[in-house]
């Protein structure tokens, strides 16, 4: 069964302080007010925080699932995952709770050790 928008969303709300909020004509999914996912306006693809220095790897490795939008994501920490393109809802969870890591505040983070350890996340602002 192909992985969907629907099923983005519901990953991403299943995360702990996670919202959906609209920006730029498609859905974003926050925590701590900081992106950590953002469906495509055709709803075909999702973007998720990753290391700069990551990305070129995982690109290379699987270039039907990975890409960046040239151009657009240069500058940021952002990778884009083909929905069609991910195993199941195992691997889809996987992805999205790597970038919720790398978004949420580090108590926040600390504070859920079975969504695995923190990437360093962003500093904790309260």
């Amino acid at each position: 069964m192909a992985t969907t928008a629907q099923d983005v969303r519901t990953i991403a709300l299943s995360l702990p302080d996670s919202t959906e909020k609209p920006a730029w004509g498609m859905a974003t999914f926050r925590v701590g007010g900081k992106i950590f996912a953002a469906l495509a306006d055709d709803d075909a693809s999702v973007g998720v925080k990753c290391p700069k220095e990551e990305r070129a790897g995982l690109i290379a490795a699987e270039p039907e699932k990975f890409f960046v939008r040239e151009g657009h994501d240069d500058s940021y920490a952002w990778l884009r995952v083909r929905l069609a393109a991910v195993r199941d809802g195992a691997e889809l969870r996987t992805i999205l709770t790597d970038s919720w890591r790398q978004a949420a505040p580090k108590r926040l983070a600390a504070a859920h050790p079975e969504l695995g350890a923190n990437r360093g996340g962003d500093a904790d602002t309260g």
